[in-house]
């Protein structure tokens, strides 16, 4: 039998950002296993990491306490957009490109909320860096969720505290949340965001209903900004 030489719809990109604590990994998780219940193929990855060298990146950026290593912004901001095209390249749009869905937590909006509004790089900067990064590659849907640096940095236990709760302050997690969430507003198309403080099954439920009616499957092209940011309320 001859081979069809139609090649697979491209998979849909979902991506799952957040301030510290919001629950990324998670949700991520829960929506995987939702996806592959529905019979959709998923690939589940996170920033920095899902390679070999975005591990050992990661463990460098990561790192708190004695173990931390002072980073410059603009140095952060290169170091994860590293681990970041390795990522696209390496597993990312292989993945796209053979029909799968693939979720991330966090990508390429976490270097604008955190190295811009956070630390103060200009965001034109850091936006050209991205194009360079994930080579023009862009989220179908992004999940923002959506929590106070209160309650964020209170969730996290001390041992799983990184470089960013420990080393910076409360006013620069505030910039970060602003900054996320101006990035929702601007792009509403793309990003939904969803009241990460409820109860981790009242926020799930609101994360599957952003999935919206096409669920994991195949999107050709992200929707356009045409309106206020959409929030979900669990």
């Amino acid at each position: 039998m001859a081979r069809s030489s139609e090649s697979p719809a491209r998979g849909r990109f979902i991506t799952i950002e957040g301030p510290e604590g919001a629950g990324k990994t998670t949700q991520a998780a829960r929506l995987e296993a939702h996806l592959r219940d529905d019979g959709i193929p998923v690939v589940r990855t996170r920033e920095p990491g899902g390679t070999r060298l975005g591990e050992v990146l990661r463990d460098i950026l990561l790192a708190g306490g004695r173990s931390a290593v002072p980073i410059d912004p603009l140095t952060d901001a290169l170091l994860f957009s590293a681990a970041r095209r390795q990522l696209v390249g390496e597993v990312i749009r292989p993945a796209l490109d053979a029909g799968t869905t693939v979720i991330c937590a966090r990508f390429a909006d976490s270097t604008l909320a955190y190295q811009g509004y956070g630390a103060g790089v200009p965001l034109s900067e850091l936006r050209g860096l991205q194009r360079i990064a994930t080579g023009g590659l862009r989220p179908d849907l992004t999940i923002l969720l959506d929590l106070s640096p209160e309650a964020g940095l209170q969730r996290k236990a001390p041992d799983d505290q990184t470089r960013f709760e420990l080393g910076f302050d409360l006013d620069f997690h505030r910039r970060v949340r602003r900054g996320f969430l101006e990035l929702a507003a601007s792009e509403p198309g793309r990003i939904t965001v969803v009241d990460a403080g409820g109860a981790t099954e009242r926020v799930w439920e609101a994360v599957r209903d952003a999935l919206g009616p096409s669920r994991g499957a195949a999107v050709t092209v992200p929707g356009e900004p045409n309106g206020p940011a959409e929030r979900i309320n669990p």
